[in-house]
């Protein structure tokens, strides 16, 4: 499970509420693995923070409250700092190995004697995604094969960024939602604590 801890445009209050939270998380599952975070203003904040866990955090999801004084602007009336916490789904693996089925055909155009009599166009499927790549261009069926792998790889690269982006998207849309009202866990004080 992938899960985001994020002050989105709150202030440096917000930012340290991130920090503690993660710690205490860290301190209930040993397993948490830190996977990106973005800084705050200053040494011990974060604005968010993007880790992993085995763990099922699902029940977690959605705002909690920090009640304290302000440790960085004393005498401010505000005690109440939030957070939200997302379950970011995972990035989609695209599956490499040797799941290809390859098929020969009859290339066209130039080429003399071999037109149409020899099979030396290849298509290759990637057959988990679906993904095609073929080539023609050579009269040698080695050719070909070794030119509609390399596509097929470029086309799978393609496809491994792409869901990478879009786990960063959901993860950034994610950092900048945060409900205040009705939270899902409330802590309290410098310690920390959780209130019940």
């Amino acid at each position: 499970m992938i899960v985001q801890i994020s002050a989105g445009q709150g202030p440096e209050e917000c930012q340290i509420a991130v920090e503690k939270l993660f710690e205490a998380w860290k301190r209930e599952c040993p397993d948490i693995e830190e996977i990106s975070r973005r800084e705050g203003k200053r040494k011990g904040c974060s604005s968010s923070i993007l880790f992993s866990t085995a763990q099922d955090l699902s029940d977690r999801e959605g705002t909690v409250l920090w009640i304290c004084k302000s440790p960085v602007r004393p005498g401010h009336k505000r005690k109440n700092w939030y957070v939200d916490v997302s379950i970011i789904p995972e990035k989609e693996e695209i599956p490499a190995g040797d799941e290809y089925r390859i098929e020969k055909f009859h290339s066209g155009g130039k080429g003399g004697q071999n037109v149409n009599k020899v099979e030396s166009g290849i298509r290759i499927i990637h057959i988990p995604t679906g993904a095609v790549a073929s080539s023609t261009e050579e009269r040698s069926q080695y050719l070909n094969k070794q030119k509609a792998m390399k596509r097929l790889l470029g086309i799978l690269s393609a496809m491994e960024k792409e869901a990478g982006e879009r786990q960063t998207n959901q993860a950034w849309r994610e950092h900048a939602r945060i409900v205040r009202g009705n939270p899902v866990q409330v802590y309290e004080g410098t310690e920390f604590r959780k209130k019940c």
